[in-house]
């Protein structure tokens, strides 16, 4: 199974340097059930790209804890692959929510990472600030937080890891 889990820049320092890194909560998002059952048309693709979005909103909840010290307003999403076993859902915290079984990703489970390039920080430190507020309903925070959601994230291969964390 896919999984979507939410990170920050210095957490992809951690998982370049030991191999592991936790995953904050020992929460991810996914194609769930209950994420098939909530759309009525789209293909598993769009489905898996609703759970992405997810993982790239907590991920700037994580970046609002304040302690990111390199790149405090880019979102970071590593997407892992993992059994079906490794993973249960939990449709009461949302349709794409998984918790999972071990809240410690490897590196050898990374598929892909996702980070918010440098044109994107405006939006994604507005959108930190915002991101609660869009959750209460703020029609002014819900325009911020499209503001960064419309904002691509760059995709790298799980191959380019140490690179990416050395060179950026």
């Amino acid at each position: 199974m896919r999984v979507f889990v939410p990170a920050t820049f210095d957490m992809l320092g951690a998982l370049a340097r030991d191999g592991k890194m936790p995953a904050r909560s020992g929460i991810g998002f996914a194609l769930t059930p209950a994420l098939r059952e909530f759309y009525t048309a789209g293909d598993d693709e769009e489905m898996s790209y609703a759970a992405f979005l997810e993982a790239a909103r907590a991920s700037l909840r994580l970046l609002g804890i304040g302690d990111e010290e390199r790149f405090p307003h880019r979102r970071v999403v590593v997407s892992v692959d993992l059994d079906d076993g490794a993973v249960t859902p939990e449709p009461d915290k949302g349709e794409s929510v998984v918790r999972l079984d071990s809240p410690v990703i490897s590196v050898d489970d990374l598929a892909a990472i996702h980070v918010d390039d440098e044109g994107n920080e405006p939006a994604t430190a507005a959108a930190i600030e915002a991101v609660d507020a869009a959750d209460l309903g703020d029609e002014d925070a819900e325009i911020t937080l499209g503001d960064c959601e419309d904002n691509l994230m760059s995709w790298y291969d799980s191959r380019e890891l140490g690179v990416l964390v050395d060179l950026m």
